[in-house]
């Protein structure tokens, strides 16, 4: 066993001081630079960026620790092999008792399952805790829930080997990370992100669909149909956009609060319309811009509907962290989504059912991410070679 001697001062260090660290006072930021960063710079993750890699190709990525309400709106570490995520790490001070408080196990817990990552670490280098992240996390989980590995600063030295042999970059090119991940597979109670996700806006379906045939009595099944995935789109990606730092956080579920909830939702549509000026919310008559929506605006759509959407949205109520939800995850739920109809019965009733040709197609299969990437680099790519972004026209 070489223990490195970084290692073993770094514990030392951390072992005489312990009383000072476990003051509220000594904060993430000082035990990140001061224990963290070093800790994974032995175990060979270029931390800091020293071999200037490109944005894309860093080995490691620090998000800015943006607080709203109470929590972390993105991962402290993202570590990366080759441009791909591997796990991510949360950090906290060493105020935070990790083996028993339950909420940055949940939070981390959320990131990983939400990025589809099979672990990741909470540590604040007193403790260090891994996560099985392939289990989908529920606010009512036990701190212990889906740990699958733990162990105090003063278990380092005679555990190094260990970590090094999960956790470095070495041991996840060699394949050891992926032997571990196999090892640990819970086998009760995994749900992957995109199957969940599916699930939820088929609910969500179901509610809209229900409920604007029963107010909206004049709408045909093609009108039904459009009402229902426009508003289910808009609300999803005004979401994504506030997990992403784009919008204010916390608008959609502001609404939950008062009556009239459709149109308050809509004038948060027409200001993404001025905003972003895309099809998705396109609201009034352009020159040269045909088909704009003039059906969405006149809907009559129940407060108790749109409560319940808004409610699974956000934590602790929704296990997604829409910040480090894939793109191609997105498209994967989408292409299954799109897959089913919306039948009205001659009562006006709605009823979801599969589209004919995809009963005859036994499925919806979706196009792999490679292929995905192979098409548009032959083909947009092509086309953007040697070109640089620029003021229009240029």
């Amino acid at each position: 066993m070489n223990i490195p001697d970084k290692i073993i001062k770094l514990i030392e260090t951390f072992d005489y001081n312990l009383e000072m660290y476990k003051k509220v006072s000594y904060n993430e930021t000082q035990v990140r630079l001061e224990f963290i960063n070093p800790f994974f710079e032995e175990l060979g993750w270029d931390i800091t960026n020293k071999q200037g890699h490109a944005e894309a190709y860093k080995e490691v990525i620090h998000e800015d620790g943006i607080k709203v309400g109470g929590v972390t709106k993105a991962p402290d570490y993202c570590f990366r092999i080759g441009g791909v995520r591997k796990f991510f790490l949360e950090a906290k001070k060493p105020a935070v008792n990790i083996k028993e408080d339950i909420h940055p196990a949940y939070q981390l817990r959320r990131y990983g399952w939400s990025a589809k990552l099979p672990l990741s670490i909470l540590t604040d280098f007193e403790e260090f805790a891994v996560y099985d992240c392939r289990v989908k996390p529920a606010k009512t989980d036990k701190v212990s829930h889906s740990r699958i590995l733990y162990m105090k600063y003063t278990d380092y030295i005679e555990r190094w080997d260990e970590l090094v042999n999960i956790f470095s970059p070495k041991a996840i090119l060699k394949g050891s990370f992926n032997k571990y991940v196999k090892l640990k597979k819970t086998k009760k109670g995994t749900a992957e992100v995109d199957k969940a996700f599916l699930q939820e806006i088929e609910r969500w379906r179901e509610l809209l669909a229900r409920n604007i045939a029963l107010r909206n009595p004049d709408l045909t099944q093609r009108e039904l149909n459009f009402a229902v995935q426009q508003t289910i789109d808009r609300v999803v990606f005004l979401r994504i956009c506030e997990d992403r730092g784009i919008e204010d956080y916390g608008r959609l579920m502001a609404l939950k609060n008062g009556n009239n909830v459709y149109k308050r939702l809509f004038q948060l549509f027409r200001k993404a319309d001025d905003k972003y000026n895309s099809g998705l919310f396109h609201f009034k008559k352009e020159k040269n811009r045909d088909n704009f929506d003039n059906l969405t605006p006149s809907l009559t759509i129940d407060d108790k509907t749109l409560k319940d959407i808004f409610k699974n949205l956000y934590y602790p109520d929704s296990p997604y962290e829409f910040s480090v939800l894939p793109a191609d995850i997105l498209g994967q739920v989408y292409e299954q989504f799109l897959g089913k109809i919306i039948r009205l019965t001659p009562k006006h009733q709605a009823k979801i059912e599969e589209k004919p040709e995809v009963r005859k197609a036994g499925g919806v299969y979706y196009t792999p991410t490679y292929i995905v990437d192979y098409i548009v680099k032959n083909t947009v790519g092509r086309l953007l070679e040697g070109k640089k972004p620029g003021p229009r026209g240029a």
